[in-house]
């Protein structure tokens, strides 16, 4: 296909969230920052939650495409060349059914390219904990930060336990990351941060939006809410309602991993 007759777009995947407060400085702020590293470029969305897409269709009457359904529209608006760029943590279930609906388009467009997922590489790793460290510049020595990761039954799911480690192998013994719906669970969790004894726990979702997961498993008052539990250990609990998406650090690395499919 001729260079002049080629019109690339990217497609910016999220999970999705049906909390427009998190969604506008989550996900609405990635994808402006990427527009803004790629003028030139159109920028769809989709999200992969269709019980997120039809909660707010009934509700807001809005309408969010599915990536089978923005691909769609790109072929219908004449793109030929896709780069997506998903806002995925891990290479996990989500970042995998995506990658399967957007190649089934294969035939449709001259090329279609993947970005990865925050958590692919050592390298972002160690970004990732920088741009946390950074965050939580003003945690004492004698406070703890605990991370709450999502957790799947993918294989992918070990990166939390390694990153974990990767904190304390950094010089970061105060931060903790755990997940809601796999390991670290918990009760690890909480082993790990009694034998620390901090003053003070600092509570905070590793999820790009601060949904229903960091607003009710995390911060809520239920009696199993990590909120809950620490408190009943006897600890003085902080949540901090923030999702990674807030994060300069994270951003600029979901920027970077595009830029890096830009250049392929």
């Amino acid at each position: 296909m001729a260079l002049e007759t080629r019109k690339k777009a990217i497609l910016a995947v999220s999970f999705g969230t049906s909390h427009t407060d998190t969604c506008k400085v989550t996900i609405d702020a990635i994808e402006q920052d990427m527009q803004k590293a790629f003028p030139d470029y159109p920028l769809y969305r989709a999200w992969t939650s269709k019980m997120i897409i039809n909660k707010i269709k009934k509700r807001d009457q809005v309408h969010i495409f599915t990536v089978k359904e923005a691909m769609e529209q790109m072929k219908k608006d004449g793109i030929t060349d896709v780069l997506v760029q998903p806002t995925h943590v891990i290479n996990g279930i989500e970042n995998d059914l995506m990658k399967e609906d957007a190649l089934s388009y294969e035939e449709e467009f001259h090329s279609i390219v993947f970005g990865d997922p925050l958590l692919t590489s050592e390298e972002d790793s160690l970004a990732v904990i920088q741009a946390v460290a950074e965050e939580f510049s003003y945690l004492k020595k004698d406070e703890v930060l605990v991370l709450m990761g999502h957790g799947t039954t993918h294989f992918a799911n070990s990166i939390y336990a390694a990153l974990d480690y990767t904190f304390k192998d950094k010089g970061y013994p105060n931060i903790f990351l755990g997940t809601v719906e796999a390991y670290p669970s918990m009760e690890s969790l909480m082993k790990m941060v009694d034998a620390y004894k901090p003053s003070k726990v600092v509570l905070a979702p590793f999820m790009i939006v601060a949904g229903d997961h960091a607003k009710n498993d995390m911060a809520g008052d239920d009696p199993e809410s990590w909120y809950s539990q620490f408190k009943a250990q006897g600890y003085c609990v902080e949540p901090v309602l923030k999702g990674l998406g807030e994060y300069p650090g994270i951003r600029r690395l979901l920027v970077e991993h595009l830029e890096v499919i830009d250049r392929m």
